[in-house]
């Protein structure tokens, strides 16, 4: 499926936070699969050269191992997002195993924020979820994590489609760093110049 998605996956899917309002300027960077420490504390140093803030959807297990990382992603600003404790599928999981996955990871991350791993989740689960999570989406993805895409082609993924409110899904884990680390510093250097204002999802 190419990105950004088409507005017939979006219309199957309303409940869900696609883009954020437009207005201000404002771009919604996020990271998933953290907090990793080879890797997050520098997109968090990247962020602050532009004092840009963003929202770190983190697996819990990885909070559990490292939460003095959680801790600094909060205190230089951002905020966190539940990604589940074990990066499951939604379509692979009954609903009650499902919602207990991302209880736990919350114990870890205390967060009203919920990004479902890959995307993948059902209507009963988004029923379930929603009386307590804002269940948050993306409009552009930059698949940083795929070996097939090259760095510069992560840029090209982001920077043709950005507009106010999008949300932007890279990645703070070893696997994107290959991209990552080529291209959000050029991606955050363009939105800059640009002027737009990245804004943690506060919910």
């Amino acid at each position: 499926m190419k990105f950004p998605l088409p507005q017939i996956v979006k219309s199957l899917f309303p409940e869900l936070i696609w883009k954020m309002p437009a207005g201000g300027n404002a771009l919604y960077f996020t990271f998933d699969d953290g907090p990793c420490p080879q890797v997050t504390p520098w997109v968090l140093d990247e962020l602050d050269k532009y004092d840009a803030k963003a929202t770190f959807f983190c697996i819990g297990k990885n909070a559990e191992l490292y939460p003095e990382l959680v801790e600094l992603i909060k205190t230089r600003g951002h905020s966190v997002g539940n990604h589940t404790y074990s990066h499951t599928k939604g379509w692979a999981k009954r609903t009650g195993e499902y919602v207990e996955d991302i209880e736990l990871a919350n114990s870890f991350l205390n967060s009203t924020l919920f990004r479902p791993p890959y995307g993948r989740i059902t209507k009963h689960q988004i029923k379930r979820l929603s009386a307590r999570y804002h269940i948050i989406m993306w409009d552009i993805i930059s698949r940083d994590y795929s070996s097939v895409v090259s760095p510069r082609k992560c840029i090209r993924e982001v920077m043709p489609h950005v507009r106010e409110g999008s949300v932007i899904v890279f990645h703070d884990s070893l696997k994107a760093s290959r991209n990552l680390f080529y291209a959000l510093p050029r991606i955050l250097e363009s939105v800059h110049k640009q002027g737009y204002k990245c804004r943690a999802i506060d919910l």
